[in-house]
């Protein structure tokens, strides 16, 4: 392996008038609503979030029954739910899934050009136990679908799977001690285990745009980019949108997905006008195939320590010693810089946390300056160079590349519409779109604009009803902030199990934090089965320990988070004082592997701290 270093980044920066530049730029995209400015796709737009254009919907009789365990949700959490379930000898698990096959986020996005942007490597589980080794470093999203379906086949997840099939309602059953679970195909399932699988990247988001209808009333054809219409492009996955060759087409979004599409709708439009709020920082991919010698050398453990290592020095950690950067990408960029900068340093040992965030400060601005940089050497016209320039702090936005997003800027028949200073498409009307007052005729739009991640609980779990014990509803119990145990479980919701983004460990890598939640989530599982109880959920007084934990030991990062330009990462501006609104929610702030030991200690005691199990 060749040696990962520290990166050339220009020394002859301003960091004062950038700080200032950053907050101008911030504040033209403030909206004051919020997450509110996203439509809620029911009623006449529900077709985009529950209509599936890869599966035709099969008739079934409604399923009677009285299950074990079922899980809601088949990407990778669901998967993993499942497999560590399996592992720890738990039979009767039925997933439930809206989709028509496993996959989740790499069932729904089949848009051209869809890669992994995360080092396959590391983001793709149970690579060993599978026996499966990436392409290259960036996977394409057929391959990772694929293993998702290997897991599914694997583990025997496919047995008993419920799939196109939507939950509704979840109600506790206290005297059965069983939740009843209502579904849009007439299902009436009784579980005596539920696991929240959703995932965070499941319920497709819209800008409420004005005039969407008249839009679509004149004929004007749109859709999601998570519910790619290929009758209407041609080609797939690979590219090739042969229809496309006499549509002028709208892509609005400029988020990691709008960097994968813009160079396949920039060769095969006959025109395309792409929309930005805020540019994405769009490094180098690199995306090298995957060396068989270097495959072959691999001992077993790889993947773990790969993981390990990634987090080490992502932008979570990203302060390393006497360790390789094994991953070497965008991701690992300021972990090096800082860390080479802190080692060069007279007396390292003596820095204190202030001079540490001070040198992060820095070696950011100096980064963001190289990717600012580096778009006046790929696109040619000075003004859409300009409008391109990302204005913030790295991870203020997810962080993406490519080789070809910047240069398709330099066609003649792109053309880049930065709505900054309108804060966002203004209207859609007969014709076509309206920014800046302009109106641009296009035959069809496209929303790359992501998915709901910071909208209310109720919104991203997609279940109108969650109520647990004397009628609790999940969504008054958490309104206002999470209430778990190691968050995975909450007092008043008896054998029901969560994955996803609350009060626990973080990590840049999302697979490794489901794996960890499912492994954690099966122990308890199958401990309450082995001891006879009927329920088991937190007592009052170790959710209140857990919640005082977290407190305690949380980092006040809302300087950061209100410094960046509005997105999911920052709750749309508002930052995590909107409670579980926030993208992380209350994260356990000592990381990821510092909350790994500490399950694996409370496993290990074996008395089941803080947890009440009643037979």
């Amino acid at each position: 392996m060749k040696p990962c270093g520290p990166t050339d980044t220009p020394d002859d920066i301003d960091i004062e008038a950038l700080r200032q530049k950053y907050a101008q730029e911030r504040a033209k995209r403030l909206r004051p609503e919020g997450s509110g400015q996203y439509l809620e796709l029911t009623d006449d737009f529900a077709d985009f979030y529950e209509i599936d254009p890869y599966t035709p919907l099969t008739e079934r009789d409604p399923v009677v029954e009285t299950a074990e365990v079922v899980i809601l949700g088949g990407g990778f959490a669901g998967l993993l739910a499942g497999a560590y379930l399996k592992k720890a000898g738990v039979e009767g698990v039925r997933v439930v899934e809206m989709a028509g096959d496993f996959g989740g986020v790499w069932y729904w996005n089949r848009f051209p050009g869809i890669q992994c942007d995360n080092d396959a490597y590391c983001y793709i589980p149970l690579l060993e136990e599978l026996g499966f080794m990436p392409s290259k470093k960036f996977a394409d999203g057929a391959e990772i679908f694929g293993h998702c379906r290997a897991i599914g086949k694997h583990f025997g997840l496919y047995d008993g799977a419920l799939f196109s099939t939507q939950v509704r309602d979840m109600r506790w059953d206290d005297d059965a001690a069983r939740w009843r679970i209502g579904t849009d195909r007439g299902d009436d399932i009784a579980a005596r285990f539920v696991v929240m699988a959703q995932g965070s990247y499941n319920r497709p988001k819209l800008p409420g745009i004005p005039g969407i209808d008249d839009y679509r009333n004149a004929g004007g054809h749109f859709f999601h980019s998570a519910r790619w219409d290929y009758d209407y492009t041609g080609g797939g996955a690979g590219g090739g949108l042969h229809k496309l060759a006499d549509k002028r087409v709208a892509l609005v979004g400029t988020g990691a997905t709008g960097v994968q599409l813009v160079p396949h709708l920039a060769r095969d439009a006959q025109h395309l006008f792409v929309f930005q709020r805020t540019p994405s920082s769009v490094d180098e991919r690199s995306n090298t195939p995957t060396d068989p010698q270097w495959a072959a050398s691999l001992q077993p453990g790889w993947q773990e320590e790969r993981k390990r290592n990634f987090h080490n020095w992502s932008p979570f950690v990203g302060v390393v010693f006497g360790e390789p950067d094994l991953v070497c990408d965008f991701w690992t960029e300021l972990g090096r810089n800082m860390s080479a900068r802190i080692a060069a340093s007279e007396d390292p040992a003596s820095l204190g946390i202030e001079q540490i965030m001070a040198i992060r400060e820095e070696e950011d601005f100096k980064i963001m300056e190289r990717l600012r940089r580096r778009i006046d050497t790929l696109v040619s016209d000075p003004g859409t160079a300009e409008a391109l320039k990302p204005y913030y702090r790295f991870m203020c936005k997810r962080p993406c590349s490519s080789e070809e997003y910047l240069p398709a800027f330099n066609r003649p028949n792109v053309t880049l519409v930065d709505v900054a200073e309108c804060k966002g498409v203004q209207r859609l009307t007969a014709n076509g779109i309206v920014a800046n007052g302009v109106e641009f005729d296009v035959d069809c739009v496209i929303f790359a604009s992501g998915f709901e991640i910071s909208t209310e609980i109720s919104r991203r779990y997609a279940i109108d009803v969650i109520e647990g014990r004397d009628g609790l509803s999940l969504f008054d119990h958490w309104r206002d902030s999470y209430r778990t145990l190691h968050g995975m479980t909450s007092r008043g919701f008896p054998n029901m199990f969560f994955t996803g983004f609350i009060q626990g460990g973080v990590s840049a890598n999302t697979t490794a934090m489901f794996e960890q939640q499912a492994a954690h989530i099966a122990y308890i599982l199958a401990e309450a089965q082995n001891r006879g109880a009927r329920t088991v959920e937190p007592s009052e007084q170790g959710q209140q320990d857990w919640l005082g934990t977290v407190a305690e030991l949380s980092i006040d990062n809302s300087a950061f988070e209100l410094s960046c330009t509005p997105g999911y990462y920052n709750n749309e501006g508002r930052g995590s004082a909107e409670g579980n609104g926030s993208f992380l929610g209350d994260f356990y702030a000592p990381g990821f592997y510092a909350f790994d030991d500490l399950l694996a200690q409370w496993r290990a005691a074996g008395t089941l701290e803080g947890l009440e199990l009643r037979g």
